[in-house]
């Protein structure tokens, strides 16, 4: 059974994913503001310098988001594997009131043969 609290699980990890995403990018945005103001080398250093963290910046961020996109896969699966199950448990027990119906119809109609033989 899904208490409250497991329902509303999946679209909160998605919302906190996507503030990482925003903290990291903004963060990077920030370092990168500070770095040019206060960066005490020539422009050619500076820009190869720049250009190495834009790069690490970058490999961060893609790795963040090929997690982000890993756990959202893991999450659809789960979801869709609950999904699939309790699915499965549904029909099971829509057969097994059909079956019981089908019994007491089957019940009722041999009564009745019986009621219609001793009636005769």
């Amino acid at each position: 059974m899904t208490t409250h609290a497991q329902e509303f699980s999946y679209p909160d990890q998605i919302n906190s994913t996507k503030l990482v995403l925003k903290a990291l990018l903004i963060g990077g945005l920030a370092g990168a503001g500070t770095m040019l103001f206060l960066a005490p080398q020539s422009g050619r250093k500076l820009r190869a310098h720049i250009q190495k963290k834009s790069n690490e910046l970058r490999e961060r961020t893609t790795d963040t988001v090929k997690d982000a996109v890993a756990q959202v896969k893991s999450k659809s699966y789960q979801i869709k594997d609950d999904v699939r199950e309790k699915a499965e448990d549904l029909q099971h027990q829509g057969v097994d009131v059909l079956a019981e119906q089908l019994d007491r119809i089957a019940a009722a109609a041999e009564s009745g043969k019986k009621a219609l033989k001793s009636s005769r």
